[in-house]
């Protein structure tokens, strides 16, 4: 069976509005999934960048090279810290969205905050293991490559 262009007259879909075809960059759809611009998208990853410092690797304990953040500190209060450490890198998940990344750097993404929140919740394991790991550090270093990678 051959559809022809008389027997769907009426439809609209697949970009066709009521004046024709329009550009898809023009679209609502277009400027809500990806609201930045090249300028705007690299602000957006320093900021984050510097979210994931704080993060991860704000503090130094006094006498060695060790460093951490606020997630660790949070991730010492059992139980709801670690979901609130977790809520925390949720954050810079949702902004990595906007940003426009790809669906498999950004499950890649999604692994390393929950490789971070399983583990973490073991109760001294896993505070040694969040100080040592850096989930939110990972994930920006992820974003920076992918951006150089395609010239943003």
């Amino acid at each position: 069976m051959s559809f022809s262009s008389t027997s769907f007259a009426g439809f609209r879909g697949f970009g066709r509005g009521y004046s024709g075809f329009r550009d898809f960059a023009a679209s609502r759809y277009a400027r809500a999934s990806r609201p930045y611009d090249a300028h705007s998208r690299r602000a957006a990853v320093d900021r984050l960048d510097m979210l994931a410092t704080v993060f991860d690797t704000a503090f130094i304990l006094p006498g060695t090279n060790m460093r951490f953040g606020v997630e660790s500190l949070l991730r010492l209060v059992p139980g709801i810290g670690d979901a609130a450490a977790s809520a925390l890198s949720c954050y810079l998940l949702y902004e990595a969205h906007r940003l426009g990344v790809p669906r498999l750097l950004f499950a890649r993404m999604v692994m390393n905050v929950v490789l971070e929140g399983t583990v973490g919740a073991v109760p001294i394991a896993g505070d040694a293991f969040d100080v040592i790991f850096r989930a939110n550090r990972r994930n920006v270093a992820l974003l920076r490559g992918h951006f150089a990678r395609v010239g943003y």
